[in-house]
């Protein structure tokens, strides 16, 4: 039998993941986090007499936050500990949740999804840099697929417990019950936690100071423009931010270049997007991640606005693609140890063929009410994209070495928010462009045709992710 390469063995079954599920009810929270407050919307702007403006910032702000940090929170768990660090976001998490479920006013909801976020970024790459440090090969295998799963599931509570949750309002409270059911998962986190073997860098890294402030600014400039951008019919400021996040993010890597000329140690090494596997996965994150995000906005924007489903119809309506990521998610790992990197490569032209599929589908029976016909399809299209996304990260992250983890995963990480915000933007510039085109008179057919436009750019997405999926596939055989 021929040898398996580096990368094909990166993603190859140990007996047991001690720790496993304390790390898996962070990966939750912090998921469901960033899908239930789509469903809360109305409730919250009515609740708090907000403006549109101030219920994008509930949104945007846990991603602003969540996306500009995720780095450094990397780069903190390497020198601290990355338990350590796991637990405290946990429990900043937590708190900020309680302050999210209480806040009085529109004003003060914001700020506690900013905190919110920030402590998110604390505990999330801890998550990915534990599994790749503390098991082996294939072990990893079996964790990654268990996130995998894990995060489908995140995303199909977001939608559909959020919305009876909503629905239910639970003591008068409302839409404060999507934040106060973090309290008890905060807790038995915090009560288990000792159960994660503790990991650093033998070598603890400075904090860097001057690199955290140059990419938090630029991560957050560069946010703020690709998420409300769109919706503001990209003003000057917008333009104006897009330039200086440029110029701060050129600045921090040549910052980080000059620091590991001293001997320093640098907050990201630039050596690291050298490796042209390494490389060619962050880009492929950053694609499949723009598709994922903006799907269910684009999804929510259809069968609710458009055809008037309610909260908690629509998130069970979506629910089944959610379901497809999970199951996929689990047999990703033995399929990729059967058949290596071809299984990432069949389960990106799946998720293309279906997204194409759900494109015709909604556009010929949206407007006829035959909505169940798209379960089979949606289905489809969440077990192609498992098939991609959690053999992928395991596969990135497993081309490095292990005293690189920690920044590979804040890397990694981060690049996942940027490309959902990536994503967001495309999505919104076709689907309100079309929307606003479209006569008035109709609005459930002007949404339909606005959805069909809008994942064109998924459609395109895809593909292009199947080409390079095969460029992957041939660096492995190569290496």
């Amino acid at each position: 039998m021929a040898a398996r390469s580096p990368l094909a063995s990166s993603l190859s079954h140990g007996k047991g993941i001690p720790g496993l599920p304390v790390l898996l009810l962070g990966g939750f929270v912090t998921i469901f986090d960033l899908f239930v407050v789509n469903v809360a919307i109305p409730s919250m702007q009515r609740d708090l007499g907000a403006s549109f403006a101030q219920i994008g910032f509930v949104l945007a702000g846990y991603e602003l936050a969540f996306g500009a940090l995720l780095i450094t929170g990397g780069r903190l768990g390497d020198r601290f500990g990355r338990r350590r660090l796991y637990l405290w976001g946990m429990a900043l998490f937590t708190l900020a949740s309680l302050l999210c479920g209480v806040a009085p006013t529109a004003e003060t909801l914001i700020a506690a999804r900013v905190f919110q976020g920030g402590a998110a970024a604390l505990l999330f790459p801890q998550i990915y840099t534990s599994l790749r440090v503390l098991y082996d090969a294939d072990t990893q295998r079996r964790a990654f697929a268990w996130l995998g799963m894990t995060l489908g599931l995140a995303a199909i509570a977001g939608q559909v417990l959020g919305g009876w949750l909503v629905h239910l309002d639970l003591a008068g409270l409302g839409w404060r019950t999507i934040f106060l059911v973090n309290l008890p998962i905060g807790l038995l986190t915090l009560m288990f936690g000792g159960r994660v073997a503790e990991s650093r860098l033998e070598q603890r890294p400075d904090l860097d100071g001057a690199g955290v402030l140059l990419v938090a600014a630029g991560l957050t400039l560069l946010l703020v423009a690709l998420l409300e951008g769109p919706a503001r019919h990209w003003p000057l400021w917008s333009w104006g931010a897009l330039a200086l996040s440029g110029l701060l993010l050129a600045q921090f890597s040549l910052q980080q270049r000059r620091r590991q000329r001293r001997g320093l140690v640098p907050l990201v090494d630039m050596t690291l997007l050298r490796q042209p596997a390494f490389a060619l996965g962050c880009v492929l994150v950053t694609l499949i991640y723009s598709t994922s995000s903006s799907f269910f906005l684009c999804f929510a924007l259809l069968v609710q606005t458009g055809l008037g489903l309610d909260p908690f119809q629509a998130g069970a309506l979506f629910a089944p693609a959610s379901a497809g990521f999970m199951a996929s998610s689990l047999l990703a790992s033995r399929w990729v140890s059967r058949y290596g990197t071809a299984t990432l490569v069949a389960g990106g032209g799946l998720y293309a063929v279906s997204l194409g599929l759900l494109i015709v589908q909604v556009k010929w029976t949206a407007e006829g009410g035959l909505l169940a016909w798209w379960i089979p399809v949606l289905i489809a299209v969440g077990f192609g994209q498992g098939l991609v996304m959690t053999p992928l990260l395991n596969l990135v992250l497993g081309v490095v070495p292990q005293r690189q983890a920690g920044m590979a995963s804040g890397v990694i990480s981060t690049l996942q928010q940027v490309g959902a915000a990536l994503g967001v933007c495309a999505m919104g510039m076709l689907f309100l462009g079309t929307l606003r085109a479209a006569p008035a008179a109709n609005p459930a057919a002007a949404h339909v045709d606005a959805f069909v436009v809008a994942m064109l750019y998924n459609l395109t997405a895809a593909l292009v992710s199947c080409v390079l999926l095969q460029r992957l596939r041939r660096l492995g055989h190569n290496a």
